[in-house]
């Protein structure tokens, strides 16, 4: 199926739970693209997720591609990546069908999916897992950025952006611990691997304090930064999903 965003058309994957009557949402946020084949594989495995929180915990899960990544439109920036979180949040939110919408974000996504969360009080609660609290190793160099962007298909448009400056701002403005001061009382889950190279367990540790009461913090013993298919760090998603209708 496929969602609109800004006029732009986003590729996404809808998992139904089984039986009648409203349920619960999430929205499933994607990190930058790794591995051979780029952007075009983002969040590839996440329709597998989908189905099984679908499956296991009697949600409604909808796992996007954001611009620039799979089948969907437009080149990335923060700005556009927030503006696509906001869609889908909007999506689920005027079904029927829903009750209620979370965001669970891997790497970056968890981080934008905390920025996103702060500004929107749609959304009931966020789950992340390996994520950053901030995007500035990027942000001291954002010409490295934009050519790893252009080199992995997220920005495909001859001349994006039209303002580089301002591109680079937008990505070195990222704060999700300053986000995660705006959250209370709605639930944050932090999930983080104690070998994990690009997310340091004090700056997880920083985001859950700064949530406050409603702060989770897990960490996976072992575990490096692919924590989405580690099975303990799903485990913990799934749990933390299925309280959040039972307490």
């Amino acid at each position: 199926m496929s969602i609109s965003s800004d006029g732009l058309r986003l590729a996404a994957y809808l998992a139904a739970p089984a039986g009648a009557g409203a349920a619960p949402a999430v929205v499933l946020c994607h990190g930058f693209p790794t591995g051979p084949r780029g952007a075009a594989a983002s969040s590839a495995t996440f329709p597998e997720l989908a189905d099984r929180i679908a499956r296991e915990c009697g949600w409604w899960a909808l796992a996007v591609n954001f611009r620039g990544t799979g089948g969907s439109a437009g080149d990335f920036s923060v700005a556009g990546w927030l503006a696509d979180i906001r869609a889908a949040v909007g999506f689920l939110d005027r079904r029927s069908e829903t009750r209620g919408v979370w965001l669970t974000g891997v790497a970056e996504g968890g981080t934008l999916a905390v920025m996103a969360m702060a500004a929107d009080p749609r959304v009931r609660g966020c789950a992340t897992l390996a994520a950053p609290v901030n995007l500035r190793d990027w942000g001291r160099d954002p010409a490295r950025l934009l050519e790893y962007a252009r080199r992995v298909g997220m920005i495909r448009t001859p001349g994006f952006p039209a303002s580089v400056s301002a591109w680079a701002r937008s990505v070195a403005g990222v704060d999700a611990v300053a986000a995660a001061a705006k959250l209370a009382p709605r639930p944050l889950l932090v999930c983080v691997g104690t070998a994990d190279a690009v997310v340091r367990i004090d700056d997880a540790r920083a985001l859950v304090a700064a949530a406050g009461a409603t702060g989770e913090l897990r960490i996976v013993g072992g575990a490096g930064h692919e924590l989405r298919h580690d099975p303990r760090a799903v485990a913990s998603l799934l749990g933390w999903l299925d309280r959040q209708v039972s307490e």
